[in-house]
């Protein structure tokens, strides 16, 4: 997709919306206030170590996990273009087992974890958004701790 050129939002969009999230208290009435400025600091900080990192931008599946992937006698394909946008490809590989990100060349390591524990900020948004998982307030205590942990490194 480094050669594609499509008009598509930046990443910095999508942190948007979980910052959206985290300020609304209607959509996400189970978050306390002590989490919710963890999660809006944490989003902010990652989103400018990120955009500022200098790394070049391309178009990016947005999710590039193994849910999106489809097995055909062609081969692997993604599927789930919603959540396309621009940005270092390090931001795709964050969704994506670690293995891919030992493997891929030249990716940026430092960035790539910084990537990954601004994409547990971002899930660890939704489930507090009532109309995106019935079992959301589970969801977000066990990913809260898990991005405690990674912000304590």
């Amino acid at each position: 997709m480094r050669r594609v050129d499509l008009p598509t939002p930046h990443f910095t969009d999508r942190v948007s919306e979980a910052q959206t999230l985290v300020a609304d208290h209607d959509r996400t009435p189970k978050l306390a206030d002590g989490d919710r400025v963890f999660l809006a600091s944490t989003l902010d900080r990652l989103r400018r170590t990120v955009s500022d990192s200098g790394r070049p931008e391309q178009l990016l599946h947005g999710e590039p996990h193994p849910g999106n992937l489809l097995s055909t006698p062609v081969g692997l394909l993604f599927i789930d273009f919603e959540t396309c946008c621009r940005g270092p490809i390090e931001f795709d590989l964050a969704h994506a087992p670690d293995e891919v990100g030992d493997l891929y060349p030249g990716v940026d390591h430092h960035l790539f974890r910084d990537c990954r524990t601004l994409m547990l900020a971002m899930i660890t948004t939704w489930p507090g958004d009532r109309d995106q998982f019935p079992d959301g307030h589970r969801l977000g205590i066990e990913w809260l701790n898990e991005l405690r942990k990674a912000t304590a490194r």
